[in-house]
């Protein structure tokens, strides 16, 4: 079967990295003054999430911590 030569092999890998970045929508933002969030890691699943988040307040206790689902990543990359 001939290969398929119509898709030059950077739009291929931009498309496998933009998949791959899909992957990964949940999220656990840090929360900051003057409502900012920092991104703290990022989860295929809520529940990964949610068992990380369990995590770390053993690490920064003063620190205020939720599980997010980041829509705006994925759009940025569709």
């Amino acid at each position: 079967m001939p290969e398929n030569t119509d898709y030059k092999a950077s739009k291929s890998d931009n498309q496998a990295i933009a998949y791959k970045e899909r992957l990964n929508s949940w999220a656990i933002a840090r929360l900051l003054p003057n409502t900012q969030r920092e991104i703290v890691a990022r989860f295929r699943s809520r529940s990964d999430a949610e068992g990380y988040m369990r995590h770390l307040p053993q690490e920064t206790p003063n620190a205020y911590y939720m599980v997010v689902f980041d829509c705006q990543r994925q759009e940025a990359v569709i």
